[in-house]
């Protein structure tokens, strides 16, 4: 694992075998900045944006997304081994001023959130086995913590159909093998 472009690039990421965190291959990761930066349909930009990094495992979008400019990265994990990971990731490439780890739930992020928090990209990676995250997307809609401008991305297993059509504008799906990678707006 590594940082693929930017002022970091190149640099390694430490990273866990687990069963309950699954690291975003950098080819996905690679494809998902060049869909960001060069598509038509997408007019949020990295540079300066606020970005919501969720189930963010070892921050491995997050950094990304710092790495390329990005003003702040609010990184939310519950799991232990992987904040670990993740806040030594933030340590070794002194990134601790542009990040903030929550470890928690998405369900209880809101509260922890300052009024003015307000997100440009929103990123979701939870476990492909699970569809909770619907929710959570859903209660991050209804608090407003999105910008005007926003983007959403989801990072799925492509054979799953997700109910998603109610809660999101879906603007492109992308399969690279057992990945499938939702942008949207709400």
């Amino acid at each position: 694992m590594r940082i693929i472009s930017g002022f970091l690039k190149g640099k390694r990421l430490d990273f866990i075998n687990s069963t309950t965190t699954r690291p975003l291959r950098d080819l996905v990761k690679e494809n998902i900045f060049n869909i960001i930066q060069h598509s038509n349909l997408i007019n949020v930009k990295i540079i300066e944006a606020n970005i919501l990094d969720v189930y963010s495992g070892i921050g491995s979008f997050g950094l990304e997304c710092l790495s390329r400019d990005a003003k702040k990265v609010t990184f939310v994990e519950k799991d232990g081994a992987a904040l670990k990971i993740l806040k030594k990731n933030i340590i070794n490439l002194r990134l601790e001023d542009k990040t903030n780890v929550l470890a928690t739930k998405t369900s209880s992020l809101i509260s922890q959130l300052s009024n003015t928090d307000k997100f440009e990209i929103i990123f979701l990676d939870p476990p492909f086995a699970e569809n909770f995250y619907i929710e959570d997307l859903r209660l991050i809609k209804n608090t407003n913590v999105y910008s005007k401008n926003h983007l959403i991305i989801i990072h799925r297993e492509s054979k799953i159909e997700d109910p998603l059509i109610n809660d999101l504008n879906i603007l492109i799906t992308k399969k690279y093998g057992r990945s499938k990678v939702i942008f949207a707006t709400f």
